[in-house]
């Protein structure tokens, strides 16, 4: 069969089996299948597809329709300009997630004056995605990263050495800041699980199947990881360090409430208008 008449029938078949974007993933999935670009697709319509090719196209886009996200079908996810390796013992990176680096940059300035190292920490790391941003935006800070899954830490070290940034990082095996001691670091960042399980049913059926849930859901009402980040947080901080979080838009009441005692709160809203960020900086 040719590409566009194969291209065509698989978004019909996604279609027909209610996956979201249907002609987005069907391209995705034929680029990962024949190793090319979108370019390709447009420029070669009526290639024929070999029947080994055919083959491995309907394999992976049945298990889109079983709901698998394409993006651990293929192995890959983009964020921040680089492309990352993502597996089901990681949280697909999203865009939204960006904010977080955007936040850290715009508190503390992309040139470093301190005398000391200056040191930043990504809790729960994941992917590295947040690590990996920032050891490639402040190249002079003095990274660490840590995880309470050594599954995840193996993608996120992974990561690194694919972007040649193995040697900026620290990575540890950690349940948040265990281990450190305190007015160690000048910036605190962490994507932690912040939906409750009360929750569950408005979360997407792919999220809650297939992603890890430890890295989903972090309890009855969703605050719970960010109840115990937040004070050990400020233990962890130098004095005028900050910490900068992603939560959820129906956290800032909660978040507010428990950063009292901090100065400079301030939250960062996301393309749609949903409070995506908050940033609090420890009184000097």
């Amino acid at each position: 069969m040719q590409l566009k008449a194969e291209l065509l029938s698989a978004v019909k078949r996604l279609t027909e089996e209610n996956v979201p974007s249907p002609r987005m993933n069907a391209e995705l999935l034929l680029m990962f299948t024949l190793g090319c670009d979108r370019a390709y697709l447009y420029a070669h319509p009526e290639r024929d597809l070999t029947s080994d090719e055919i083959s491995r196209y309907k394999a992976v886009l049945a298990q889109r329709e079983r709901g698998v996200p394409a993006q651990y079908v293929t192995g890959h996810q983009e964020f921040w300009g680089m492309d990352l390796v993502v597996t089901p013992a990681v949280l697909i990176p999203r865009p939204e997630t960006e904010h977080v680096i955007e936040t850290v940059l715009a508190c503390v300035g992309r040139t470093l004056s301190c005398a000391d190292p200056f040191r930043l920490i990504d809790v729960g790391t994941g992917s590295g995605c947040i690590a990996l941003a920032l050891a490639k935006e402040l190249p002079q800070a003095d990274v660490h990263a840590t995880d309470i899954s050594s599954a995840a830490l193996e993608i996120a070290r992974a990561n690194a050495a694919r972007h040649q940034l193995e040697s900026r990082i620290r990575f540890r095996e950690a349940d948040l800041l265990t281990g450190f001691g305190a007015n160690f670091f000048d910036v605190i960042v962490s994507n932690p699980p912040y939906v409750g399980e009360s929750e569950k049913d408005e979360v997407q059926l792919e999220v809650r199947k297939f992603e890890p849930r430890n890295a989903v859901f972090a309890g009855h009402t969703g605050v719970e990881v960010i109840v115990r980040l937040i004070p050990e947080s400020h233990a962890a901080l130098r004095p005028g360090g900050w910490l900068v979080m992603e939560i959820s838009g129906t956290m800032v009441e909660d978040t507010t409430r428990l950063l009292t005692g901090w100065e400079d709160i301030r939250f960062v809203k996301d393309l749609q208008d949903i409070p995506r960020v908050v940033a609090a900086r420890k009184k000097i």
